[in-house]
C-alpha cells in the first residue's frame, strides 16, 4: 500500500513560510526532482530499448551483446537512485499503515517524524558509503569485468548523488513541523 500524505500533512507545507531559506531549498529540490523524473523516463525508455535490441540482436542475428545488459543496468541503477528524492517529497515509498487510523492526527505528525528521522540515519550513511565507493572507484579507475568495461564510478556515483538528493529531502521533511512549531 503507498503511503501518501496525511490529511493533516497537507498544511505542513505552508508552515514553512516563515523560513525563506527553508523555503528556497524546498523549491530548489521540487525543480531538480521535477528534471530528474524526466531525465529518468528518458533513461528507462533508453533501457528497454537497448535490452529489447540484445533480445533481437541475439535471436534473429546470434551477435554477441558485450555492452548492452551492462547499460541497461547503469540506466536502471540511475533511474531508480536518482528518483528516489521526488517518491520521498511525494511521499509515495511504501509505507505500512496499520497504525495511521488507530493513532491521533498529532501521534501520526509524530510517528512520521520519527519514520523520516531513522529513513534520514540510513540514507545518510548509505550515501556515505556510496561515495567512498565511487571515490575509490574513480580514484583506482576501477571498471566492471565485462568485455566493455565501464567505469564503476558511473554507477557509484549515480548511487551517491541519489542518497544525497534523498537525505535533503528527509532532511527538509524533518525540518518542516520544527520550524512550523517554532513559529506558531
Amino acid at each position: 500500500m503507498m503511503h501518501g500524505p496525511l490529511p493533516d500533512q497537507s498544511s505542513l507545507s505552508s508552515t514553512t513560510t516563515g523560513n525563506a531559506f527553508v523555503v528556497a531549498l524546498e523549491r530548489i529540490l521540487a525543480w531538480c526532482n521535477s528534471i530528474i523524473v524526466v531525465i529518468a523516463a528518458v533513461a528507462l525508455i533508453a533501457a528497454c530499448a537497448i535490452l529489447s535490441y540484445s533480445v533481437l540482436g541475439r535471436a534473429l542475428f546470434h551477435s554477441p551483446n558485450y555492452w548492452q545488459d551492462e547499460a541497461a543496468v547503469f540506466l536502471l541503477v540511475g533511474a531508480t537512485f536518482m528518483t528516489s528524492a521526488y517518491v520521498q517529497q511525494q511521499r509515495g515509498h511504501i509505507g505500512i499503515e496499520a497504525f495511521v487510523g488507530l493513532l491521533s492526527p498529532m501521534a501520526n505528525r509524530i510517528r512520521l517524524w520519527l519514520v523520516d528521522l531513522a529513513s534520514f540515519l540510513f540514507c545518510a550513511f548509505f550515501a556515505w558509503k556510496s561515495w567512498t565507493l565511487a571515490h575509490e572507484a574513480w580514484v583506482d579507475g576501477q571498471v566492471s569485468n565485462s568485455m566493455w568495461s565501464p567505469p564503476l564510478a558511473i554507477p557509484y556515483g549515480l548511487m551517491a548523488s541519489g542518497m544525497t538528493l534523498l537525505c535533503l529531502q528527509i532532511l527538509l521533511q524533518i525540518t518542516v513541523p520544527i520550524f512550523g512549531a517554532a513559529r506558531r
